[in-house]
């Protein structure tokens, strides 16, 4: 019997995790500039980027600001929000020298290209994606068209380098499937021009809210002592573990089916310390659940001390974030230029 087709396409996309550097590949990703990153999005997103300058030639980082339009916005707030992510990346171990770190809006050509794709994607694709029903669904919260057609401006930051791989989690593949769809449609319509973006799918376990165990750790989360943010104070931290849903269980397992509290606990402590599951819960034998958050609130005090030192560092120098993105956008335009102006050739602008 086949396998669903969400399983296959996972599948098809894990195999980019295989797939041997040629040196010619290629590495886009990009984060939202909204909100304060956190955990999550460290032990998610950021950590791999890091490991990934190791590992490829060619890596594309993008403080995707466009993006960030898809939901109400302040001018102020987001002009200081893109620095703050320059600023956190660069403290985490994002190095300019080894990739593009760049500002999304200062290369114009991703927004001219997301048109042209837009005018391949039918409408109908784009309802199913999860982010449009449930933002439009709120009562707080009128679906803009920029929200309904983000996913094709994702294909468009994507494809506009030519892109190879693409780290992702797995909420994220149904993304990277459009991408890949759009893709072969505009390589049927026009000749092979781009490669498929495979996914390098995050190893890491995903880190959930500390105060609903039972969904993602998320910057919109309206229950501020659910996130860890990586620039919270240790007074902050100690508060936030301390009021941690748990169970009424006091022996630390991890079994996240039945206790999903403990065992996020758990997946945090091992992500800081880099043992292994078995390894923290082997050592957290004889602590109650009570004690057993203070050492994980500890061990997360410990391992962002020094970030959160660079990145106010960082913070006071305004002028050298703003020149780090300023250099990765003049290298990202010198490979998109190229690319751009063959697709125009290729649609009949020129």
């Amino acid at each position: 019997m086949a396998a669903p087709r969400g399983v296959r396409v996972i599948r098809a996309l894990h195999r980019g995790t295989v797939t041997q550097n040629t040196g010619r590949d290629r590495v886009f990703s990009g984060v939202q500039p909204t909100g304060k990153l956190h955990l999550g999005n460290y032990f998610g997103a950021i950590q791999n980027w890091v490991r990934l300058q190791e590992e490829y030639n060619s890596l594309l980082y993008s403080i995707v600001d466009l993006h960030a339009l898809t939901v109400p916005w302040e001018p102020a707030l987001l002009r200081q929000s893109i620095l703050d992510t320059a600023a956190t990346l660069l403290a985490c171990g994002i190095n300019p020298e080894k990739c593009f770190l760049f500002q999304q809006s200062q290369v114009p050509e991703h927004t001219e290209f997301s048109w042209i794709l837009g005018c391949l994607t039918n409408m109908p694709r784009l309802q199913c994606f999860p982010q449009w029903k449930v933002k439009n669904a709120s009562q707080n919260y009128e679906g803009s068209v920029g929200l309904f057609t983000y996913p094709v401006l994702q294909a468009a930051d994507i494809l506009l380098y030519k892109s190879t791989h693409v780290p992702i989690g797995e909420d994220q593949v149904q993304h990277l499937e459009l991408t890949r769809d759009i893709a072969r449609c505009f390589n049927k319509k026009y000749g092979a021009f781009f490669p498929m973006p495979n996914a390098i799918l995050s190893s890491t376990k995903k880190v959930k809210s500390l105060r609903d165990p039972t969904a993602k750790m998320s910057k919109s989360d309206p229950q501020k002592l659910g996130t860890v943010n990586i620039t919270d104070s240790p007074e902050e931290i100690v508060t936030k573990f301390r009021k941690a849903v748990t169970d009424f269980t006091s022996e630390v397992t991890y079994d996240p089916d039945t206790r999903p509290g403990v065992s996020n606990l758990v997946t945090i402590h091992a992500a800081v310390t880099g043992l292994s599951i078995k390894e923290v819960v082997h050592q957290s034998v004889g602590l109650d659940t009570a004690n057993y958050k203070g050492v994980v609130a500890e061990a997360v005090i410990q391992k962002f001390a020094p970030v959160r030192s660079e990145i106010k560092r960082l913070q006071e120098d305004r002028s050298h974030l703003e020149k780090v993105l300023q250099a990765g956008a003049e290298k990202a335009k010198e490979l998109a230029a190229p690319v751009y102006q063959e697709i125009r050739r290729l649609v009949g602008f020129q």
